[in-house]
């Protein structure tokens, strides 16, 4: 086993590289030899780039691999681009160009596959936002689109959100909100309080924990650290991590960052740890969201 195939880490774009390959190969219902001998690779060298264990991958090998999935055109580039940068081993990731439609997002890619997420927000996450409040804040940011853009932007969002509220497996979901986000109005008072109203039942779900951190906190680990998410993908039968953590920050307009060196992973886990502890129970969270919803009805 070389190098490359051993003690180098995997990165998170060998890993997506592998899930898209993966993915599209067993769409259309090809066996990893088949593929393999189809595209004149040993079944060991197909395995190793689905499983994220090389960074020996040429790109004339991932655009026969997407010929033979019949992967449309700008999938192809995605995964042209995830090749290129499957080649450099790095703590961090950015993605943005390609990757910012709603279509090619790698963080709601991700989303799909996380088992647990911890959130640290100043606005509603997206995850548990209603529709006027989404529809507010995306038309927005993305003023200077059409409707019909808007309209497929909120759609996606909306349709996302079934990773909490399935039946089979939801995503465990942690939500450390600031106080800021029950008084920040977004849309009109009405989209307001129905959002607030929102937040509050949802947070009876077994699968989500919603904690609001005060203005009276002040600032974990002494710092304005902005807003991050956590993403943990569970655990395979033996019991180690199916795949490293990642920490996640939006862009907003820049390119969106993963870490993953476990220092900052460490790092965020703790500022996690110091907002929970200093935020409101989920009884009194939930008093204080119902409190803040009929201020904007009164």
């Amino acid at each position: 086993m070389t190098s490359d195939e051993g003690a180098d880490p995997s990165t998170l774009p060998r890993r997506q590289l592998g899930r898209f390959l993966r993915e599209h190969r067993e769409a259309i219902g090809l066996s990893l030899a088949k593929a393999a001998a189809l595209a004149e690779l040993s079944q060991a060298a197909l395995q190793r780039i689905e499983t994220a264990r090389t960074k020996k991958i040429r790109a004339l090998d991932v655009r026969g691999l997407c010929e033979l999935y019949e992967v449309t055109g700008d999938e192809t580039l995605r995964a042209l681009d995830l090749a290129e940068q499957a080649k450099v081993t790095s703590w961090y990731t950015a993605f943005a160009g390609l990757y910012s439609d709603p279509t090619f997002n790698m963080y709601v890619e991700l989303e799909t596959v996380t088992q647990k997420m911890v959130i640290y927000n100043e606005i509603v996450p997206g995850l548990l936002q209603t529709p006027d409040y989404a529809r507010a804040l995306i038309s927005a940011f993305y003023k200077d689109h059409d409707d019909e853009d808007i309209a497929r932007r909120l759609d996606l969002r909306v349709r996302r959100q079934a990773t909490v509220t399935r039946r089979a497996a939801p995503v465990e979901l942690e939500v450390l909100l600031h106080e800021s986000a029950l008084h920040r109005q977004i849309g009109s008072p009405q989209t307001m309080s129905a959002q607030l109203h929102h937040l509050a039942e949802l947070s009876k779900r077994p699968n989500v924990s919603l904690l609001i951190h005060p203005f009276t906190s002040g600032c974990a680990h002494g710092l304005l650290h902005g807003a991050f998410m956590i993403l943990n993908f569970g655990q395979d039968a033996k019991g180690t991590a199916s795949e490293p953590p990642l920490v996640y920050f939006e862009g907003a307009g820049k390119p969106d960052l993963y870490l993953e060196n476990p220092a900052d992973i460490r790092r965020y886990t703790e500022i996690a740890s110091e907002v929970r502890t200093a935020a409101l129970d989920e009884a009194r969270s939930r008093e204080l969201l119902r409190k803040a919803a009929r201020s904007f009805t009164a």
